[in-house]
């Protein structure tokens, strides 16, 4: 739930920086659209702003939030579960609390047990607390980064807000992209901690960002307080199938029961894949009334999954709303108001979707929807982890067998989520010795994204490996002495499950309307349990997500039980033409040689180049990693425009080819 926004200078605001802190805050009404809070005193050059969006305590659980003394302010994005059993254990020993929201559960939790204070939360959550006394600023995010922190520090400060849009409305704050970062975003895949512009920064999942104002002066340090923590390899222990099994089954109950909590109506997402439909067959063995559930469904049987979906919505007596979407949803206005929420490019439309679908949700009358993402991540349901274990695990035979059998069931995405040969790099190959698969698809895209760059950025950029500043953000301690199935999973939930999954394909577009997504697989008791899984039963043969699949058996349809996992994606745009029409839209207006002067990114000749070659394209796969970085290009240029111009723009009318 909520935005957060505001800034800490080290000297006296006035009252114009009132109404900054306000245009900061209004910035995010999208994500609480309830009604604003705000904590400004000008002596002590503190700003904070909070956009509320209410789920828990409906009446009387507005923000910022203080300590009886007021000398701790607090606002918070997201929710914190198991409140009500941490904060009556509290208020016996004698905290006192003003509300009923689990909010306040920080502030008294901080007063006990001082910075440790956040490994007593659980949930996804984005917090600021200022301490008064100790002249300290403490931002939390959590374990996973479902929830988006940003911030800026300045000369003067620091700068912060759920979104990169709310900083940007602070004149302190530079509105330029940073070179480095464009390069990340056209080859998809970002640098932990960064962001696509320059010198604003995102805190990194499981990190507390503690700002202390010493004699005048700001002392900035970021500090780890969780971490997947695989056990070494050589210490692992094998307790029998049924006891990880079980043990899966009892974590996810908790789980979802937790994310059920709310004081308005909960639904689930729910797509083909055993994830969702996991949440829909526990939540609705938890609720009396039938739960509504929401499914996309597109207009292309091989990327469609809606069938399945229903199967499911059927066996558990759910309500089902299935979302319909062509070309004209996928592109045009869509499309650009999906890139104003993520802020970052994308490269497949799917976010799109997402948006349109959490649009319906609110639509429904729903803020709140219990979701499926995290499941790939801890139990090894992508087709890149199964790849790691038939290429480096003592399979013989069969495992190139298994190998040869996964490359033609996902031929599909091959040029996007796979890629047609392997390829390594130095960095990854000398840190965890092979080159995640994960990673592969998104090194040939650099090699075609990289030469359509100006020849500025390309001089600006000549000496700047992507790959190593990527490999140079991860902990080695937590990767050295792992399986290798361990490490590939480590180095994706590092970067991509933070900056896509959690970014346009979840957080960002569901709030884009108001609506809150409970990722329940991502409850980090879930994923302790989950790390502990030997990597031979988590994918077991050519089997992914082995121990979920027998945990949540029961309640499953046998035809998802026996399915392969399915990469959901949406069409891209050269699988029918009236998605390469709509496409082609949209570059007409935002990659003109006129705008791709103007904004100073590409070479004109290059890009029109590669643009020719895509139209005359035949190759499947190759067709498939350029709708991907077509989509990044495009982005870049709808980004600057909503971003980085001089005046806010609106949204266009899409012009008619």
């Amino acid at each position: 739930m909520c935005g957060i926004a505001g800034f800490w200078k080290n000297k006296y605001l006035n009252d114009d920086e009132g109404v900054v802190l306000s245009n900061m805050t209004e910035k995010l009404h999208h994500r609480g659209p309830d009604g604003y809070g705000y904590y400004f005193v000008k002596e002590k050059g503190i700003a904070m702003g909070h956009a509320r969006l209410s789920i828990i305590d409906l009446e009387t659980g507005s923000q910022p939030l203080f300590s009886e003394d007021k000398t701790l302010i607090l606002t918070v994005n997201g929710e914190f579960y198991d409140y009500k059993k941490i904060r009556t254990k509290l208020r016996l020993e004698g905290h006192k609390f003003f509300c009923k929201s689990d909010s306040e559960i920080a502030i008294a939790l901080y007063q006990k047990h001082g910075l440790d204070f956040v490994q007593h939360l659980r949930g996804e959550f984005a917090v600021a607390l200022y301490d008064e006394k100790e002249q300290r600023m403490i931002f939390v995010r959590d374990r996973f980064g479902i929830k988006p922190l940003f911030y800026h520090i300045g000369d003067e400060g620091v700068y912060w807000g759920s979104e990169i849009k709310a900083l940007f409305e602070h004149p302190n704050v530079p509105k330029e992209f940073s070179s480095e970062a464009l390069v990340h975003q056209l080859m998809q895949t970002m640098v932990p901690g960064t962001s696509a512009y320059k010198g604003i920064n995102a805190l990194q999942p499981g990190h507390m960002l503690i700002v202390d104002l010493k004699d005048g002066k700001f002392d900035v340090r970021e500090k780890k307080y969780w971490d997947m923590d695989f056990p070494l390899d050589k210490d692992r222990e094998d307790k029998g199938e049924q006891y990880y099994i079980d043990l899966v089954e009892q974590k996810l109950l908790e789980a979802v029961a937790h994310r059920l909590e709310a004081d308005v109506p909960v639904g689930c997402y729910l797509s083909g894949g055993i994830d969702s439909c996991s949440m829909l067959g526990l939540a609705s063995s938890m609720q009396q009334s039938p739960v509504k559930a929401f499914t996309i469904s597109f207009d292309h049987k091989d990327y469609d999954e809606s069938a399945i979906a229903k199967e499911m919505a059927d066996l558990t007596n759910a309500d089902q709303e299935q979302i319909k979407l062509a070309a004209d949803d996928l592109y045009g206005e869509n499309y650009i108001k999906t890139l104003w929420h993520a802020e970052r490019t994308f490269y497949n439309t799917l976010g799109v979707a997402k948006y349109c679908m959490s649009k319906r949700v609110n639509e429904c009358g729903y803020r709140v929807v219990v979701t499926g993402e995290g499941s790939d991540e801890l139990f090894g349901g992508y087709p890149q982890f199964k790849r790691e274990m038939f290429l480096h695990g003592d399979m013989g035979d069969t495992g190139a067998e298994y190998f040869s059998k996964m490359d033609k069931s996902n031929k599909l995405f091959k040029g996007a989520i796979l890629s047609e040969n392997l390829v390594k790099h130095p960095a990854f190959e000398s840190l965890i010795g092979f080159t995640p698969s994960w990673i592969q698809p998104w090194m040939h895209t650099l090699d075609i994204a990289k030469p359509l760059l100006n020849d500025g950025l390309q001089e600006e950029l000549k000496d700047y490996d992507p790959i190593q500043a990527i490999v140079d953000t991860f902990d080695s301690d937590q990767l050295k002495g792992r399986h290798f199935l361990d490490q590939a999973q480590y180095t994706w939930i590092k970067t991509m499950l933070e900056c896509q999954i959690l970014n346009w394909g979840g957080d960002r577009v569901d709030m884009a309307n108001s609506m809150e997504s409970r990722p329940a697989f991502l409850d980090h008791h879930v994923a302790e349990a989950a790390r502990e899984i030997p990597p031979h039963v988590r994918i077991k043969g050519d089997i992914e997500k082995w121990v979920l699949r027998e945990a949540m058996k029961e309640i499953l349809p046998e035809t998802l039980y026996k399915r392969e996992k399915f990469a959901f994606m949406a069409p891209p745009s050269h699988t029918k033409s009236n998605k390469k029409s709509a496409l082609q839209k949209l570059l007409d207006n935002y990659m003109n040689e006129d705008k791709i002067k103007e904004v100073g990114i590409f070479d004109v000749k290059r890009l029109t180049k590669f643009f020719d070659d895509y139209n005359q394209d035949k190759d499947s796969v190759s067709l498939v990693r350029k709708d991907a970085l077509i989509n990044h290009i495009l982005g870049l240029h709808i980004l600057h425009d909503h971003f980085l111009t001089d005046e806010e723009i609106e949204i266009p009318v899409i012009k008619q080819s």
